[in-house]
């Protein structure tokens, strides 16, 4: 296990720096979602009190 302990540490430190990016992402994405949800839940709105 020695022999192989900076390996490991390695892999990781790698994987779970790999996490938290893919983390990062789906919350970007997330909150893209959002903004766009909300855009087209005000445009439909607006459809709607064109026909009253």
């Amino acid at each position: 296990m020695r022999a192989y302990a900076d390996l490991i540490r390695s892999d990781f430190e790698t994987y779970i720096a790999d996490v938290q990016d893919y983390f990062r992402c789906l919350d970007a994405e997330r909150a893209r979602a959002f903004v766009e949800a909300r855009e087209v839940s005000d445009d439909y709105a607006r459809f709607l009190n064109a026909l009253e």
